[in-house]
């Protein structure tokens, strides 16, 4: 792979990684390990908790998404998250622009095939 490639591949990752933590975060209150592991479970978005928390915080400080603590049988109290009426709102923006900018890409590769 190139270097260009390779560095794309992170800007690309990188512009993405607060949808994909609000898209997580639409199903319900999830604490922060959780969150990491689902993303985790997505090839290419290579996440670690050292990017995951810092966005967390940003979004919070924007007021998309609370925290809250919560007990924990298994351990420590959790520090759980969840969207704000203001980050659902957000979120259907996003989407729907992600799905705008989708279907101008596959405009220019059909384009392209003629």
């Amino acid at each position: 792979m190139s270097e260009f490639y390779i560095n794309w591949t992170t800007q690309v990752r990188k512009g993405v990684l607060e949808l994909a933590i609000l898209n997580t975060l639409s199903g319900g209150p999830l604490y922060g390990y959780d969150i990491v592991r689902r993303l985790g479970d997505v090839d290419s978005l290579v996440i670690t908790e050292g990017t995951v928390y810092p966005i967390l915080s940003r979004l919070k400080n924007e007021e998309h998404i609370e925290s809250y603590i919560e007990e924990s049988s298994a351990g420590p109290p959790r520090k759980y998250y969840r969207l704000t009426p203001r980050g659902r709102e957000e979120l259907r923006r996003m989407n729907q622009h992600w799905e705008q900018l989708h279907n101008a890409l596959g405009a220019l590769r059909k384009e392209r095939k003629r």
